[in-house]
């Protein structure tokens, strides 16, 4: 069995979920609670950086981030599975993911703000320019929203799990400010029943 470090509400963890769905792994992934404020957590015996997800592998030996995890699981499943194998498709996913993955990055730093900082001390300077970097990248998928897919790439997934990361956190597609990226989520939902089996909360 493979065993995945993770929590309810990560969306790094929950991408590397989905990609299970589809590399032919979710039957055999054991998902493990971590707590990665709790310095007794084995998390940071796991992953140095003390980070989710975190993946365990029969031998011991572990697998992190949630880019390099669905590496590992794709390469597991001869590839092609949720990477694409070859130029361009398999650029044009990455660099889709690495998007999701800096809007997810940025917005998560400006929750940390509220949630570890006195509002005495919150910087509006910082919280603005994160916020500039989540406004950017919505923005450029809003422009050119990903298409959902019933065999979605790492790219596609990556934002389906981020949006609705965000509307868990911020109420950022209810908001109406996305609609083309609330259509692409809802359609994502449509052909990918089990993703909402991994649906984030807290």
């Amino acid at each position: 069995m493979l065993k995945l470090r993770s929590s309810a509400a990560s969306p790094f963890g929950r991408k590397v979920k989905v990609a299970a769905l589809f590399t032919g792994h979710a039957d055999s992934l054991e998902m493990l609670p971590t707590d990665t404020m709790n310095p007794a957590d084995p998390l940071r015996q796991d992953n140095p950086l003390g980070k989710i997800p975190c993946l365990i592998l029969p031998d011991g030996s572990t697998v992190y981030d949630s880019r390099v995890i669905v590496e590992y699981l794709d390469h597991e499943a001869g590839g092609g599975k949720v990477i694409p194998a070859a130029w361009p498709a398999r650029l044009a996913a990455l660099k889709l993911q690495a998007l999701a993955d800096g809007i997810t990055d940025a917005a998560i730093l400006q929750l940390y703000e509220g949630r570890f900082r006195a509002p005495e001390k919150h910087e509006p300077a910082w919280i603005a320019h994160q916020g500039g970097k989540v406004e950017r990248g919505l923005g450029t998928l809003e422009a050119n929203p990903p298409v959902a897919s019933a065999t979605p790439d790492i790219g596609v997934i990556s934002v389906a799990c981020m949006l609705e990361w965000y509307e868990f956190r911020f109420s950022g597609l209810s908001s109406g400010n996305y609609p083309k990226l609330a259509a692409f989520a809802a359609e994502f939902n449509r052909l990918v029943p089990a993703f909402a089996k991994t649906k984030p909360h807290a």
